[in-house]
């Protein structure tokens, strides 16, 4: 699926805009961060919707100074388009790649002591996260830019944040009890040298 078409085609089916203001909505809300978007690959990504037919140049502008800016609209097509991504993202489940859980199940490279402080490390990584994320929420929820789905999409991300928080915990508990057990068992067969 393509988060930075979906995200795009979603802010100009709110009205046009121009890719400055396209890029600037991704990074108020961060969504680089929890929403797999890239922020610097969105003049790219208009350009090729651009070019499928999906948006369309509606007017240049010019402010001041600045360079000319092309303000978009979305056509038709770009509207069955986001429909169509619209209900894939909502219908269908997007595990993402766990390099986590393959680490900790297929590498067997480290000692329990060792598996513990880096997990500690990526458990206060994960902490400041959530910290920034209810930061971030609380202050445009205060300055009145958030709409209760929005607020609700962020909360979300704090939620996901917690449960990452707290399975590290369960698993720190695991990893500092006497009987740690956390290399993989060696497979029991045939010898994989024949």
């Amino acid at each position: 699926m393509n988060l930075s078409r979906l995200m795009v085609l979603g802010i100009l089916a709110r009205g046009p805009r121009h890719g400055h203001q396209i890029r600037r909505d991704a990074e108020i809300t961060n969504v680089g961060e929890w929403g797999g978007v890239s922020v610097g690959a969105l003049y790219r990504e208009l350009h090729r919707m651009e070019e499928e037919g999906l948006v369309e140049p509606l007017r240049n502008e010019q402010v001041g100074k600045r360079p000319a800016r092309t303000i978009y609209q979305i056509t038709d097509e770009g509207f069955r388009e986001l429909h169509i991504l619209w209900e894939q993202a909502i219908a269908e489940i997007h595990p993402n790649p766990d390099p986590l859980g393959m680490a900790l199940l297929f590498a067997g490279a480290g000692e329990p002591e060792d598996i513990a402080r880096l997990l500690r490390a990526r458990r206060q990584k994960l902490a400041i996260m959530l910290e920034q994320l209810t930061a971030d929420r609380e202050r445009l929820d205060a300055r009145g830019l958030l709409s209760a789905s929005n607020r609700a999409v962020m909360r979300r991300g704090e939620l996901h944040l917690r449960a990452e928080i707290a399975w590290h915990a369960e698993f720190d508990d695991i990893l500092t009890s006497p009987e740690a057990d956390v290399k993989p068992k060696r497979c029991s067969g045939a010898d994989p040298s024949n």
